[in-house]
Parts: structure tokens; C-alpha cells; sequence
């Protein structure tokens, strides 16, 4: 046999061993890798400002799906800004005019909010600037869309916490969003079936709802490039009073605390350490070594050549796990049905089973 023949034979006997040292590396990427529900934003406003100037100040919230990362983005501006979770759910954040920015009255906001590795995002629909509006007054001949029927599931008090359920019938393909009078915002309803736009607004302590105050919806559609809003006033009362029927009230679902969830498995994780050089050839002088015991002539050399490869290979992998971590994650799933995983060094004295609650991503009893 020739020295090329055996260094041929040696490194097919070493590409066995790749696979080897691969697999757990793939393993480590799969613990790694959890699921998150598709996040949502359920409500996108701004304080509109009375002038856009250097050093004016644009004070921005989003309402949606806790846990995330929400950050937006305005047409014509320098940077991009970052929101912070103030309550489970709600984002806010303060963006300062500077001098190079190029912000107009209509500058189109955009608002991403990230919640692992899903994205949703939701495009500011009124204007910067009060009084302005956000659409250009625009003729084109066309139908106009409808809005057939405008309800509410009335709360039975409108203290912070309780529900109000809305629901409008109209034109399907379009978009839905309504404001409420003592509610900072605007809430955007989802179609949930062709024409049909529904969504639940947990009332805040902040807001200063009455049971008769106005709350007005636009359905928006988009047609050839230009659209079409239709609005409508809602004529129902916020909150059930004792003269109504209480069998024709239909009783609102258990309030949703976005933040509250249930142990769903507690995860061991390892983080191989890696070899250094010292343990690279070490293990290959080893190797080497014994693979000289092999053998004579051209055969020995082959047999040094596959003992120093394999031997630098074992060495690296044996340092490594010398030198590997263990931390843990608690992998929470929320009311809502989202997961959430939160990160331990150390054992984290919870039990799959026990009801949590999150905030600002500090995991604690419920």
C-alpha cells in the first residue's frame, strides 16, 4: 500500500468522526429554538403636536401583545425610537425634533413589535400635527364602504381591568380602527369573519370612560390607490345599568392578564465550552504518539497522520466539555397563549405547574 493510499484510507476513517462532532452542536441549536405566538397591535397612537420644530416633542403609545420589543420608525427622521413597556401590553416613548430631521405634518409612522422572532406591524393613521389630517382630500368616483351594525358588549362597571367588546359589520377587506372619549388612543379591530371586525379593550386606570361616552368607528378601504372611510357613532351605553335585561347580556369572558402565565417546562442547558489551541495539540501530539506504535514504513506515517488528526479532534472535544456551562429556562405560557421563556444561571426554584406572573421580563409568584 502507498503513502497516498494510507493517508486516503486514514482521513476516510476521520470523516467518520465529523458527524460526531457535529451532532452535538445541532442538538445544542435545536434547545435553543422555542416557539412564540404571532404578536399583535391592537392600538397605535401620537399627542399630535401644535408645530413641528427642533427640540418639539412627539409623545407616542402602542397597545398589543406583551413581553415584546416595540420600536418606531417616522418618515424623514434621523434615528428610529424605542418604546418601553410601561404596563403589561402598553409601549411608550417620547421622540425630540433635531435639527436635521426632516419631519412633515402627514410623515408616515411605522410601529414594529418583535416578540422572539415574529414581527408584526401597524402604520400610524392620523397626522403629527393637530388640526392637519392624515389623508389628502381625494375625489374619485366609486362606492363608498358601509358600516351595517356598530355593538358593544357593555361592562358591567368601567373600572380598570373590565372589558368592552366591539363589534362592526361592513364592507369586508378593510380596516377597522375606533376611539373611544377618555381613552387615549385609538383601538384596531381585526376581521374575524368576511365583513365582520372585532376586538377587546381592557379598560386602564388612567382612562376616564362615562358610561354614555362617544365612541366613533372608521372602516377604511382601499381601492385603485385612494381610500375610502366611512364613519359611524356608537349608540349604545358603555356599562349595563339595572333597568336592562340581564338575560340579554351576554356575560363577558374571564379578563385576560396578559402578563400572567403558567410553568409550562423547566429546560437544562448546556453550553459546551470551547477548546483552546493548548487542548488542539496536546490531543494531536498524543495522537501522534500512539499512532507511531502502528505499523511500519509508510503505514506508520499514515497511522502517525490519522492519530495526530484524530487526537487533535479528541483533545479540542475533551477541553470543551472540561470548560462547559449549565444555566436553565423557565418557558412560561401566558393567558393569552403566548410562550415566554426566562433565563436562569442558577437552579430557579420553580416547578412546571406554578402560576407566575412577568414583569419587564422578571419572572415571579402569582
Amino acid at each position: 500500500m502507498t503513502l497516498s493510499n494510507n493517508i486516503a484510507a486514514s482521513m476516510l476513517m476521520l470523516s467518520g468522526l465529523v458527524p460526531l462532532l457535529i451532532a452535538p452542536v445541532a442538538a445544542q441549536a435545536q434547545q435553543y429554538s422555542t416557539s412564540q405566538a404571532t404578536p399583535h397591535i391592537d392600538g397605535f397612537n401620537v399627542d399630535e403636536v401644535r408645530r413641528i420644530a427642533p427640540g418639539v416633542e412627539f409623545n407616542f403609545g402602542i397597545y398589543g401583545t406583551p413581553g415584546g420589543i416595540a420600536t418606531l420608525r417616522i418618515a424623514g427622521a434621523t434615528h428610529n425610537l424605542t418604546l418601553v413597556e410601561i404596563e403589561a401590553g402598553q409601549y411608550e416613548g417620547t421622540y425630540t425634533i433635531n435639527s436635521r430631521d426632516k419631519i412633515a405634518a402627514r410623515s408616515p409612522v411605522t410601529a414594529n413589535l418583535r416578540l422572539g422572532n415574529q414581527v408584526t406591524s401597524a402604520v400610524l393613521n392620523e397626522s403629527l400635527q393637530v388640526g392637519v389630517g392624515y389623508h389628502a382630500n381625494q375625489t374619485i368616483s366609486g362606492p363608498m364602504p358601509r358600516i351595517d351594525r356598530f355593538n358593544v358588549d357593555p361592562a358591567r362597571d368601567l373600572n380598570g381591568g373590565n372589558d368592552l367588546r366591539f363589534t362592526v359589520f361592513g364592507t369586508p377587506g378593510g380596516k377597522v380602527d375606533l376611539t373611544i372619549n377618555g381613552v387615549k388612543g385609538k383601538l384596531f379591530l381585526s376581521e374575524i369573519a368576511s365583513g365582520e371586525y372585532s376586538n377587546s379593550y381592557t379598560i386602564r386606570n388612567r382612562d376616564h370612560i362615562t358610561p354614555n361616552s362617544p365612541v366613533i368607528a372608521n372602516l377604511r378601504v382601499i381601492d385603485r390607490g385612494v381610500e375610502r372611510v366611512t364613519s359611524a357613532t356608537l349608540g349604545k351605553t358603555l356599562q349595563i345599568t339595572p333597568t336592562q335585561n340581564q338575560a340579554q347580556i351576554p356575560v363577558q369572558a374571564a379578563r385576560i392578564c396578559y402578563n400572567c402565565g403558567t410553568v409550562e417546562a423547566i429546560n437544562l442547558i448546556e453550553v459546551k465550552g470551547e477548546g483552546s489551541y493548548l487542548g488542539t495539540i496536546g490531543g494531536g501530539v498524543v495522537g501522534a504518539l500512539l499512532g507511531s506504535q502502528v505499523g511500519g514504513g509508510n503505514g506508520r506515517t499514515a497511522a502517525e497522520i490519522a492519530g495526530a488528526l484524530g487526537g487533535a479532534y479528541a483533545g479540542r472535544n475533551i477541553e470543551g466539555n472540561a470548560r462547559k456551562t449549565n444555566h436553565y429556562e423557565v418557558v412560561v405560557r401566558l393567558q393569552n397563549g403566548a410562550t415566554q421563556t426566562i433565563p436562569f444561571s442558577n437552579e430557579p426554584g420553580y416547578r412546571v405547574g406554578d402560576k407566575v406572573q412577568i414583569n419587564s421580563g422578571v419572572i415571579s409568584r402569582n
